[in-house]
């Protein structure tokens, strides 16, 4: 039996002292008649309740949920009646199996799925080979320099290289999936150097100055336990034959002969996309988002969640997420990042792609957040490469709005609903920062469909109904966002491995089965137990 207990939906004001949900956990425990150990209750996770700051009698609140070891197994009953559940284990015990592997298991991509899947297989002596096709931590960040200097791009950049498109992201490790590996995702990264607190924050994050050296002690351990990686590398062809992966060939020259390959491209490689349908790998164009990012000052955020409390240093930078949907249609908001930057993320030349970024202390001036509009199959063609081509003609005419040279088009809000073709009609207030401030004052609707203009004004009115920033005309409007998710799905079966090819394991952001950090981990550490109960050990 495990034997420990979360106890939830424990509210207190957020200037009182945390000892005390843990002395309402235990007298919660207590009166239900669950006996706990008083000296192993901890805080299992904690986060802002805003919804009423803005009222001179109330206080934002924290929520908690606590931790503690039990005695006995209390009935469902007791359980529900404070609110509390069991919490199971958060690693699988893996079953070997006996299936001789033909070299050793090729992971292809070193962001959050490849990482943890390669992590996994190491550490159960697989030894698995990974390639990457950016550069490390390092020379991945001197190469986002020098595109920033020169406007230059690199193979290295804000989505290809170690880490993959989260090292340069905030690191959030916030998801909507409920699996228990979640929690081992978390115990691991904050193992390989993420600050504690990503532990217990209903909506924990890394920062990605922290993360370069979350991605360097990844790299380091997958190495240690027998592992190799090979960074700029890609996976150039493949060919199938008999139901099998027959080859595949990298880029270094190396050919690998029926090997165990697992592809955790992310969302976006799109040759190595376009490669694998050309050699009959399954896959199907699925729904993803397009859109702008969206900046107000932090303090406009701030006041909007904790009104008079704002300010105070007891309370995290203000954060949201915010959604509105009219008939088949969603708009809503993603990735949003307090006291961050909105990043150049393009990785092809000749398309212009913002993404939003924070460091750990979040202490910024500038909100950001992309406001994406959902967009169906049926909006482009219904099939893969229709889907990739929709994203790469809105990056395209991006990056000529925006004067050729990864400027991006800019506007402010107040301009983008008056209907106004001039960009910037007066100086704003908030000051872009996309690729230090590299952007083009230039009428973005003229970037998107109708349908996509229509749910981006309806949003914004929407949301300013839910948070006053919203209703700041002088907010600043970037794009274009187009990597939201990707836009394809590799069909696989119930054993993880591609439809008819019994050796190949698509997983993660980019064959459509995550959508973040930690779901993409999880994924990955799915696929390798997976393999594991295929294929033994090496020798």
């Amino acid at each position: 039996m495990d034997n420990r207990i979360v106890i939830r939906s424990i509210k207190l004001p957020f200037d009182t002292h945390e000892k005390e949900a843990l002395d309402a956990a235990f007298i919660k425990a207590k009166k239900a008649g669950i006996k706990l150990d008083r000296s192993s209750l901890h805080i299992h996770k904690r986060s802002v309740d805003a919804r009423r700051g803005r009222s001179k009698d109330s206080k934002p609140s924290f929520i908690y949920s606590v931790i503690g070891i039990i005695d006995s197994l209390p009935t469902k009953e007791k359980l529900l009646s404070i609110d509390a559940v069991l919490l199971g284990e958060d690693e699988d015990t893996p079953i070997f199996g006996s299936e001789k592997i033909e070299g050793r298991p090729i992971i292809v991509g070193m962001g959050p799925c490849g990482m943890f899947a390669s992590l996994i297989l190491a550490k159960y002596g697989y030894r698995p080979i990974v390639i990457e096709r950016g550069a490390d931590v390092e020379n991945r960040r001197r190469a986002i320099e020098r595109f920033y200097s020169t406007h230059v791009l690199e193979e290295s950049n804000i989505q290809f290289g170690a880490g993959g498109a989260g090292t340069f992201s905030d690191g959030k490790l916030v998801t909507r999936i409920n699996d228990p590996k979640c929690s081992f995702v978390l115990k691991t990264m904050h193992e390989l150097g993420a600050p504690q607190e990503v532990l217990y924050m209903a909506k924990p994050h890394v920062g990605t100055d922290k993360l370069f050296d979350v991605v360097n002690a990844a790299d380091e351990r997958i190495r240690e336990l027998g592992g190799e990686i090979r960074y700029n590398t890609c996976l150039c062809d493949i060919s199938v034959k008999n139901g099998k992966l027959d080859k595949a060939v990298l880029s270094d020259g190396s050919v690998f002969s029926d090997p165990v390959l697992v592809l955790a491209i992310g969302h976006s490689a799109r040759d190595t996309y376009e490669m694998l349908y050309e050699r009959g790998v399954t896959m199907t164009a699925k729904p993803f988002s397009v859109g702008v990012r969206v900046e107000h000052f932090q303090k406009s955020v701030d006041e909007s969640l904790y009104g008079e409390y704002a300010g105070d240093p007891r309370l995290p930078a203000g954060e949201y997420n915010l959604s509105y949907r009219k008939a088949d249609r969603g708009v809503y908001t993603f990735c949003m990042c307090p006291g961050g930057e909105v990043v150049a993320a393009a990785s092809e030349d000749g398309g212009v792609v913002t993404n939003g970024m924070s460091r750990y202390k979040r202490d910024g001036l500038n909100a950001n957040a992309a406001i994406a509009v959902s967009v169906l199959p049926e909006d482009f063609g219904n099939t893969p490469l229709d889907a990739i081509a929709y994203q790469r003609n809105l990056e395209r005419s991006a990056y000529k709005l925006g004067g050729l040279n990864f400027a991006a088009p800019c506007m402010t809000v107040g301009d983008f609903i008056e209907g106004k073709e001039c960009g910037l009609s007066e100086p704003a207030t908030v000051m872009p920062t996309y690729m230090n401030g590299n952007i083009k004052p230039a009428p973005i609707q003229k970037l998107f469909a109708p349908y996509v203009n229509g749910m981006l004004l309806s949003g914004l009115s929407d949301f300013a109904r839910k948070m006053r920033c919203f209703s700041d005309k002088n907010a600043i409007l970037t794009g274009v966002e187009t990597r939201t998710s990707a836009p394809l799905r590799i069909l696989r079966t119930d054993e993880y491995t591609a439809l008819g090819i019994k050796n190949l394991y698509p997983c993660g952001e980019g064959a459509g089965y995550a959508g973040g950090i930690t779901s993409a981990a999880v994924d990955g550490i799915n696929i390798a137990y997976a393999i594991m109960k295929k294929w033994s050990p090496q020798d």
